[in-house]
């Protein structure tokens, strides 16, 4: 029966010793105290104290004592516990089973005395219950994952193991009722919010007349192009998803490891198995397909603008910027050698008038100069110089910003799109950021031709010093015009790096969300207050927990602080001692 999710090696080593207990698991399970020693003591004959010691112990390290033969353990622990318990000859331990009563009577002692509790006690077995219920619910682990921890627990909690299948049968309909619940809060959530979504959605998995693959696989598919148009596209690909309206459908009871695990299995699944499915399951599939293909695709248009502008936009201007720099090279170099052996003889001739004293004499030192270059060669080489090493530390910054101007192009297709998306949102910090792209639209579509773009209907916070040159200086526009290319791309070059920092960032996303917000709070937290407690086993309320933590955690850094301060110390009482005997 219901064993089918365990191996036959798993099912067989079930509730078993399968190999011998290492050092460390014999000092922490097999080493008697003297309580442990006292109840053995009670026994008569070494054969009945080393047997009742290796139960008490068995049932410490595997969870339960072993229902056919008690002494079917390695041999390692029948000597370990015998010289504990000073007895020379151990195999005298094969005697126990000859009066098989005796075995069980032992049994039941030890989980009196150590308070053992039966799987059937109807106390424990609904806190059981109610633990591995709160697990299904809250993790989205497989069937032998949850079965091992529902061992991991009943035997921290004392509760003994029963038989494989009934624990396996256990887990199995554990794990039934939460994937029920999940398609059933699912679903009733999506029809709550729009009582036709369900229809919608189901609609996606029609092939439509004339196409080779339904709406939903259609909608699947992301950009596969770097380029303005695409991720124009990939903008009009996160407003069709988003037109289901699924921000409507609260799921804020459905812990979203659930969700991301639902809407992992609906992708790999194909259209026709999807219409196929059973409802609620078919709704809550697709409700979990569709919420994460928005994230997915929201993700997917901003990693194309971020590809687009880093390889389009800067790398292509900076490349473009440092190529008419290295043009100038052999230029510059040939009027450095000039000016610098002018240079080189005026400075000693200086130095000659200096040195004796005498007047200066100009015409000597153009003379001096002349043997060198022609005068009219080293001033054509100084203006040279001047005109290609401007006097400000950040020329090649204006120059590229001045390069990505001429980019306007590649970014125009897609500014509406960008600039009217609700997916962008922004923290306090990226507001002004998101405020100018959301003007973005307005002006694209200005003829600035006609009507020149002022100041005043720019966000000047926005113009970095690098860019003021290029936005407020066009010496092809009329003076006091501000050159609305080179303001629209100034602007999407603040939006890549506010997405970098998530001061801008996406909603709903997997890679762009607010890492602000991930923390439960309000409503979100009180519709999983109670289950994610209990699939943590803590028994506790969450408020007093946190709080012994933070004891514990402060009292952790206060001791290793004074073990530091101490520490020091004594280093400085060592270092004296030894300068005194020095």
């Amino acid at each position: 029966m219901p064993v089918e999710f365990l191996t036959d090696e798993q099912a067989a080593s079930y509730g078993k010793f399968n190999e011998e207990p290492t050092r460390p698991e014999l000092e922490r399970f097999f080493l008697l105290d003297d309580e442990d020693r006292k109840l053995v003591a009670k026994r008569r004959g070494d054969h009945n104290r080393l047997a009742f010691a290796l139960q008490m112990c068995t049932v410490r390290y595997i969870g339960r004592f072993l229902p056919d033969d008690p002494l079917d353990v390695p041999w390692a622990v029948v000597e370990y516990l015998g010289e504990q318990l000073g007895i020379e000859d151990v195999s005298c331990v094969k005697q126990y089973t000859e009066r098989k009563p005796t075995a069980y009577e032992h049994a039941w002692e030890i989980r009196d005395a150590y308070e053992y509790h039966e799987y059937d006690d109807a106390e424990w077995g609904r806190k059981f219950r109610t633990f591995l219920h709160g697990r299904a619910w809250t993790h989205t682990e497989g069937p032998v994952a949850l079965f091992n921890q529902a061992v991991g627990w009943l035997r921290r909690h004392r509760v003994l193991l029963p038989g494989v299948s009934v624990l396996a049968r256990k887990v199995s309909e554990i794990r039934a009722v939460a994937e029920k619940r999940l398609h059933a809060t699912v679903a009733r959530a999506a029809h709550r919010a729009d009582a036709a979504l369900p229809g919608h959605l189901v609609a996606t998995l029609v092939t439509p007349e004339g196409a080779r693959f339904s709406e939903l696989e259609r909608l699947r598919r992301p950009p596969t192009r770097t380029t303005g148009t695409a991720f124009a596209r990939s903008l009009e690909r996160v407003d069709e998803i988003g037109a289901f309206g699924l921000g409507r459908v609260r799921l804020s009871q459905v812990p979203p490891n659930r969700l991301a695990a639902l809407a992992r299995y609906g992708p790999r699944s194909k259209a026709a198995s999807l219409e196929r499915a059973e409802e609620p399951k078919r709704t809550a599939m697709l409700t979990a397909v569709m919420r994460h293909l928005e994230a997915k695709a929201i993700d997917e248009a901003l990693d194309l603008f971020q590809v687009l502008m880093a390889t389009r936009l800067l790398s292509t201007a900076r490349r473009a910027t440092e190529k008419e720099r290295l043009s100038t090279l052999p230029q510059l170099e040939k009027a450095s050698r000039t000016l610098a052996r002018a240079a080189k003889v005026l400075f000693e001739e200086l130095e000659l008038v200096d040195t004796h004293g005498a007047d200066l004499d100009t015409a000597a030192l153009w003379a001096a100069v002349e043997e060198v270059a022609p005068r009219e060669t080293v001033m054509t080489a100084a203006a040279l110089v001047v005109s290609l090493v401007p006097e400000d530390e950040d020329s090649a910054d204006v120059a590229m910003r001045a390069a990505l101007t001429t980019r306007y192009n590649t970014v125009r297709p897609f500014l509406a799109l960008l600039g009217e998306s609700k997916a962008p949102a922004a923290s306090t910090g990226g507001a002004r950021v998101l405020a100018g792209v959301k003007r973005l639209p307005a002006l694209a579509r200005r003829r600035v031709k006609d009507k020149p773009l002022l100041p005043r209907e720019v966000d000047e916070k926005l113009v970095p010093p690098a860019w003021r040159k290029a936005v407020y200086a066009n010496a092809d526009l009329p003076q006091g015009s501000v050159d609305r290319d080179a303001y629209v791309v100034c602007v999407l070059e603040q939006l890549h790096r506010a997405l970098n920092n998530r001061n801008v960032f996406a909603s709903p996303s997997h890679r762009w969300s607010d890492p602000r917000a991930r923390l439960l709070d309000g409503a979100a937290w009180d519709a999983v207050c109670e289950d994610v407690p209990a699939g943590l086993s803590l028994d506790m309320p969450v408020t007093e927990h946190l709080a012994e933590l933070v004891r514990a955690l402060d009292a952790g850094w206060k001791q290793m602080a004074e073990r530091l301060e101490s520490g020091a110390r004594t280093r400085r009482c060592r270092s004296t001692s030894c300068r005194t005997a020095g």
